[in-house]
């Protein structure tokens, strides 16, 4: 017999891990995406790439009335780092990090709208409509959508219960 064997992890124990491990991939990739665009928005390259983007939102359109290009660009840079910010916090700071995944899901919400504001984002094939160039930037916003909203949801989760706080 040996001594200290292991005992085998259930089904359910073993999906709890996959979940757990699912989570903080999904929260600290979130983080790097976020850090790592929210940066290259203060290059003058990128803030040419994401104008016609915000010329054709009804939404933020407004803002290059307000501000240069760049100055657009900067913005939404220090909104993306700030958010990143607020969401590694999940550790110590459940609420910060709660309100910086509530606030990539707004973000990337109004960044999925530029697919229905973009001239060519989506274009057809017949009678099939498929990803134009600024589509195919735009589509994986879906998934750091569900990342935002899934972190959002753990963090309220640990916030709530293991914090003793109470929504009304």
């Amino acid at each position: 017999m040996r001594v200290g064997k292991r005992r085998r992890m259930t089904g359910l124990e073993a999906a709890i891990q996959l979940e757990t491990w699912g989570i903080r991939v999904s929260r600290y990739g979130l983080v790097l995406v976020l850090a790592l665009i929210g940066g290259l928005k203060f290059t003058a390259p990128e803030a040419r790439g994401i104008e016609p983007l915000v010329l054709h939102s009804p939404l933020l359109s407004w803002l290059l009335e307000a501000l240069s290009v760049q100055g657009v660009s900067n913005l939404i840079g220090v909104i993306e780092l700030t958010l990143a910010a607020l969401i590694a916090t999940r550790p110590f700071a459940p609420a910060a990090s709660l309100a910086g995944s509530l606030g990539a899901s707004v973000m990337f919400t109004i960044t999925l709208s530029f697919l229905l504001s973009t001239p060519g984002a989506i274009t057809s094939l017949g009678w099939v409509p498929v990803l134009g160039e600024a589509g195919q930037l735009l589509i994986k916003d879906v998934a750091l959508l569900g990342a935002s909203l899934l972190t959002a949801a753990e963090a309220l989760q640990t916030w709530q219960f293991d914090a003793g706080h109470r929504l009304a």
